[in-house]
Formats: structure tokens, C-alpha cells, sequence
């Protein structure tokens, strides 16, 4: 289901065969079958690490030398982990103030080189795109096809772990190439679970810094997803998305990083699920960004 070859190479640190979690008081709170995919659980702390595995292997394979990405900072992290692991070097694109610190310390670390440019992220994308042409580096943001690929085991996961597709499955929408693998993954195995995108009111301010990307690449093919699967994209203030998140951690033990709760946050918005056995994706580990914390716990409390 992967466009691997024998020639491909391998490059993974271990990522995929995330826990699908029951999440009992939640479930009980919302009237329906609640479960949590924690994608933080990847290497490198996002699922971002799923499709990087695939997207580096296959520019590796072609020959290139460097990989290239604009990022709010979780693919920042990934294509620094996967470049260093497969012996080749990163360019990192991010606008100013956008990253949280501990996702800019996973490509510090790396050795990988960080560009930051002025605006929002829709600037730094147009950034890496110029680099890319010019360099001849391979564009490993959503865009790329590969990383779309490798994300999409995701949903067979999904599918595995519960002996069949959710009836909904709701996630965090920033770029819109999660929701767009999503729903090749359930496509390509049969299934058209109801999908269910949440973003943040305020794209371009929003404190969930994973989702704070202004214009969704991916817009065309969320609109296509859900046409096909049906669902709707929910909008969320940061004041749900807090309340969420604190529910998360004190009712379930989960920490989660602000973006991931959206995916929570947004089922209050859809109407007639009671009963439906529905999926939250939580996308990243608590720890992407602790700067958070404290607002945070301020808003949620």
C-alpha cells in the first residue's frame, strides 16, 4: 500500500503502531464510544514521523542530497530526525516567533540549518519552495506526495486496532494533509468514516502553534475528502481548545501539546453522534510545547 520498491531505502527510527486508547470518563461525559490515537507517541513526539519515514526514503532514493520544509515546528523536528538518520542534510523554514522552542531545539540539535523569515507561515512555505528550486532540495512538506502516503497507515491502523473504521474520526486541521491522509487510508480499505477537521477561529493567532497556519494547502482536498466521507470542518476558540486540553490530562492522563485538543474540543460542535463510536486523533506529545503550560492551565481551570 506504499510506493516502496526494493531499491527504496529504508529510514525509520520506529515510528507508527501508535496506542489506540479507550478514553472511559470522556466517553461517559459526551454520551458516546470515545478513543484516542496517540500519535505523540512517534519518535520524534508527532505523526509527522509517519509520513517523513516515507517522503525521506523516497528523495534519498532519487538521489537527493538535502531535504527542505517550512514548518510551525513538528515538521521542523521530523525532517531534521529523518535527514540526519539517513545521512543527508535539512533546511528548516519558520516565521518568526511561530515554533515553539522545544521543536526548534529538535533541529538544533540535528545539526540541520534553520531559516527564520518574517510573516506567517503561508511566507515561510513560499521560502522553501524558492530554496528548494534553487538548491535542488526535496520538498518534504505535505505537499510532497510521499508524506500523504505514509500518514495514511494511520487509518489502517485504526481500522486494525477496532476490527473495523470508526463512524467518525475527528482531528486537528491546520494544513489540511492529515485529513487528507486520513481519508486515503479509509478509502483505500473499503471504509467512509464521517471526518471531521477542527481548526482554530483565529488561524493566523490561534495559541495552538501547530495549527497556526493562515491558508490550508490542503484545502481543495479536505473539501473532497468530506464530499466523499461526508462531516464538516468545526471551528474552535483557544478557550475550548484549553478546556479540552486540561480534560485530557486530569480525566485521562493524557498530555497532549494544545493543537491535538482541537480534535476534542470540536466534537461539542457536531450534532447527532450519541452512541457513535468516534476516534480523536491527538497529533503531538505534550512536551512539543511547554510554553503553554501555564496559559493554559490558566484558561482550562
Amino acid at each position: 500500500m506504499l510506493p516502496v520498491s526494493p531499491s527504496t531505502p529504508i529510514v525509520t527510527l520506529g515510528e507508527g503502531s501508535t496506542p489506540l486508547l479507550r478514553s472511559e470518563r470522556l466517553s461517559a461525559g459526551l454520551g458516546l464510544e470515545l478513543w484516542l490515537k496517540l500519535e505523540g507517541t512517534n519518535p520524534t513526539g508527532s505523526f509527522k514521523d509517519r509520513g517523513m519515514a516515507v517522503a525521506v526514503a523516497k528523495a534519498v532514493e532519487g538521489g537527493a542530497r538535502a531535504i527542505v520544509c517550512a514548518s510551525t515546528g513538528n515538521t521542523a523536528a521530523s525532517a531534521a530526525a529523518y535527514a540526519a538518520r539517513a545521512g543527508i542534510a535539512a533546511v528548516v523554514v519558520h516565521a518568526a516567533g511561530g515554533p515553539a522552542s522545544s521543536k526548534l531545539a529538535q533541529v538544533r540539535v540535528t545539526g540541520a540549518r534553520l531559516i527564520e523569515v518574517g510573516g506567517t507561515f503561508d511566507d515561510a512555505f513560499a521560502a522553501a519552495e524558492e530554496i528548494a528550486e534553487r538548491e535542488g532540495a526535496v520538498v518534504v512538506n505535505s505537499t510532497n506526495p510521499d508524506r500523504i502516503e505514509g500518514q495514511k497507515t494511520a487509518a489502517i491502523e485504526i481500522v486494525e486496532e477496532l476490527g473495523g473504521p470508526p463512524d467518525m474520526l475527528a482531528l486537528p486541521y491546520g494544513g489540511g494533509g492529515n485529513t487528507t491522509a486520513y481519508a486515503k487510508g479509509f478509502l483505500e480499505a473499503g471504509f467512509e468514516p464521517r471526518l471531521v477537521p477542527v481548526e482554530a477561529a483565529d488561524r493566523a493567532g490561534t495559541t495552538a502553534s501547530a495549527i497556526r497556519i493562515p491558508t490550508p494547502v490542503h484545502r481543495a482536498e479536505v473539501e473532497e475528502a468530506l464530499a466523499r466521507c461526508g462531516g464538516a470542518v468545526v471551528s474552535v476558540t483557544d478557550d475550548e481548545i484549553a478546556a479540552a486540553w486540561s480534560s485530557l490530562a486530569r480525566e485521562e492522563g493524557v498530555f497532549c501539546e494544545p493543537a491535538s485538543a482541537a480534535a476534542v474540543a470540536g466534537l461539542a460542535a457536531v450534532g447527532d453522534i450519541a452512541g457513535s463510536r468516534v476516534v480523536c486523533v491527538l497529533t503531538g506529545h505534550g512536551l512539543k510545547d511547554p510554553e503553554a503550560l501555564d496559559r493554559l492551565l490558566e484558561a482550562g481551570s
